[in-house]
C-alpha cells in the first residue's frame, strides 16, 4: 500500500527531498533541551532568527552545530566523569540532538554560548522576485 502525503500533490514537483526531511525531524522530535527561536525583520526585509538553546551544564568543547543540506544540527555529549563521587546525582550527564530545518537561502551567521545558552543567529536574505518568460517552441 503506498503512503499518501501532502507532497505528493501533482502540483508539487521536486520537493520528496523535503518530504523526507520533515519525517527525520517529526522521528526526532523530543523536548530536549528546551528552545526559543526569535525572528525579527530588518528594515531592507531580510529576516535574523535567533534559536535559543539551554544547554547548562555543557562546556563550549561538548557541543556541536553542523549544517547538512537544508538541516542545522546541534549535538551536545556530556562524559560522566568516574574521579568525581556523588551523595546525590539529580543532573544526569546527557546526550542530545536537536534538528531545525533551514529554507532554501538561510544562512547559519554564527553562535555564542553564554551563561548556559547557545544562541545560533540564522539570516533568510531578502529574496528577489524572479520572473521570466519561457519561449514556446515547435517541435
Amino acid at each position: 500500500m503506498s503512503r499518501v502525503s501532502m507532497f505528493s500533490a501533482p502540483f508539487l514537483l521536486g520537493f520528496e527531498a523535503y518530504e523526507e526531511r520533515i519525517d527525520r525531524l517529526s522521528r526526532a522530535a523530543d523536548g530536549y533541551p528546551p528552545y526559543n527561536i526569535e525572528r525579527t525583520v530588518e528594515a531592507d526585509g531580510s529576516e535574523t532568527f535567533l534559536i535559543s538553546i539551554a544547554v547548562a551544564g555543557f562546556a563550549q568543547g561538548e557541543l556541536e552545530i553542523n549544517q547538512e543540506d537544508n538541516q542545522l544540527l546541534v549535538r551536545g555529549r556530556q562524559k560522566d566523569d568516574p574521579s568525581r563521587q556523588y551523595l546525590h546525582r539529580g543532573i544526569a550527564a546527557r546526550q542530545f540532538q536537536r534538528s531545525f530545518l533551514l529554507a532554501d537561502g538561510v544562512e547559519v551567521k554564527g553562535a555564542v554560548l553564554s551563561h548556559g545558552m547557545l544562541v545560533i543567529s540564522v539570516v533568510r536574505p531578502k529574496a528577489d522576485r524572479l520572473s521570466r518568460r519561457i519561449e514556446i517552441r515547435s517541435a
